[in-house]
C-alpha cells in the first residue's frame, strides 16, 4: 500500500483523476489517496489557495498526483504550479514526448525526452513597476539550477539508453544569463563524453522541431524555453491531451496533466484521461511497481490502436466513463 496525495484540481480535474484511480485499481496497485483542494475551490473553503495542511500532505507523502489547476491571467493568486515546484524545490520539468499509434498527427517518429529547468528564470516571479509606463521583469539563472537539471539529462540519457542531449538557449542576445547556462552545460557535459551533446538557439531549435523532431533524443533548457518548447513537442504527437508531466526534485515528485482544466467541458463526462494515465505510469515506475506501469501504457497502446471507446478529442464519440472501462478491461 502506497500513501500519494491526490489533487484532482478544477474543472475536467475531478473526472480524469477518478479514471486514474480506476486504471490503477485494473493494474492491481493498491494505493491510499489522500485527496486535497488548492486553488479557487481551497480559497473559498480556507482562505488560501494552497493551504498548509496541502502542504504537509505532500510532504509527508513525498509523491503527489496532480490533476489540472485554473490559473487566472493577469490577476489573481499565485500559480499553483509554480508554488508546488518552487516550495518542494522540484527543479526538474520532465516531459517524455512520444508518437503513440491511432493518434492524429503529422509524425511517427517522435520521441524526445525534455528536462526543464523549473525553479527559477523569469519564473521566480520578480517583477517591479519602473512607473504607469514601464514594468520589468528579472531573469535569474544561477549556476546550481543550471548545473544539477545539465546533470539530471546526462543522467536520464545514460540510464535509458539515449545517445544525445541538446541544450537549447539564447545565448547570442542574452549573453550572460544563457551563457552562464551554457557554461555549466559543458561542464557536464566535459564529464559524460559518451553522450553526444550539442547546442541550439532556441528559434532554431523551435524550427528544427517542427521539421526534424527524428533529430532530437534529449532536451535541456531553461525554465522559459523548456515551458514553451514541451508544449510545442507535445504538439508534434498529437497534443497535450496525450503526455505526461513530471516535477522532481531530490525529496518530493509530482506527477500532473500538463494540459488546462477545461471549464468548458468540466461535468459533461466527454473529458481525455489519457494525459494523467499516462502520468500515473511514470508515477508506478517511479514507486517501482514496473509491471502495472506497463500493463497500463500497453493498455492505452492497444486502446488507440483498435480506435474504439475514444472521446471526441481523439477522434471518438465514447464519454470518460466509457473509455476509462474500456481500458480497464484491456489491462485485465
Amino acid at each position: 500500500m502506497y500513501n500519494v496525495t491526490l489533487i484532482p484540481g478544477d474543472g475536467i480535474g475531478p473526472e480524469i483523476t477518478e479514471a486514474v484511480k480506476a486504471v490503477i485499481d485494473a493494474a492491481g496497485v493498491k494505493i491510499c489517496w489522500d485527496e486535497q483542494e488548492v486553488g479557487q475551490k481551497a480559497l473559498e473553503k480556507y482562505g488560501d489557495p494552497l493551504p498548509k495542511h496541502v502542504i504537509e500532505s505532500i510532504r509527508a507523502n513525498k509523491v503527489a498526483l496532480k490533476g489540472p489547476v485554473t490559473t487566472q491571467i493577469g490577476k489573481g493568486f499565485k500559480s499553483i504550479n509554480v508554488t508546488l515546484r518552487q516550495t518542494f524545490d522540484l527543479y526538474a520539468n520532465i516531459r517524455p514526448v512520444k508518437s503513440l499509434p491511432g493518434v492524429n498527427s503529422i509524425f511517427n517518429n517522435v520521441d524526445i525526452v525534455i528536462f526543464r529547468e523549473n525553479t527559477e528564470d523569469l519564473y521566480a516571479g520578480i517583477e517591479n513597476a519602473i512607473d504607469d509606463d514601464r514594468v520589468e521583469a528579472i531573469k535569474v539563472i544561477t549556476r546550481k539550477a543550471s548545473r544539477r537539471i545539465a546533470q539530471k539529462a546526462f543522467e536520464y540519457a545514460k540510464a535509458h539508453g539515449r545517445k544525445k542531449v541538446t541544450a537549447i538557449h539564447k545565448a547570442n542576445i542574452m549573453k550572460k544569463a544563457d551563457g552562464l547556462f551554457l557554461e555549466e552545460a559543458r561542464k557536464v557535459a566535459e564529464k559524460n563524453k559518451d553522450i553526444k551533446y550539442e547546442e541550439l538557439i532556441v528559434d532554431n531549435a523551435c524550427m528544427q522541431l517542427v521539421q526534424h523532431p527524428e533529430k532530437f533524443d534529449v532536451i535541456v533548457t531553461e525554465n522559459l524555453y523548456g515551458d514553451i518548447i514541451s508544449d510545442l513537442c507535445a504538439g508534434l504527437v498529437g497534443g497535450l491531451g496525450v503526455v505526461p508531466g513530471i516535477n522532481e526534485g531530490q525529496e518530493f515528485t509530482i506527477f500532473e496533466a500538463v494540459h488546462g482544466s477545461a471549464p468548458d467541458i468540466a461535468g459533461k463526462n466527454i473529458a481525455n484521461p489519457l494525459a494523467l494515465i499516462l502520468s500515473a505510469v511514470e508515477m508506478l515506475k517511479h514507486l517501482g511497481e514496473d509491471t502495472a506501469a506497463h500493463a497500463i501504457r500497453n493498455g492505452v497502446f492497444d486502446l488507440l490502436k483498435r480506435g474504439k471507446n475514444l472521446t471526441p478529442d481523439l477522434g471518438g464519440s465514447a464519454t470518460t466513463h466509457e473509455m476509462t472501462k474500456e481500458l480497464c478491461s484491456l489491462i485485465a
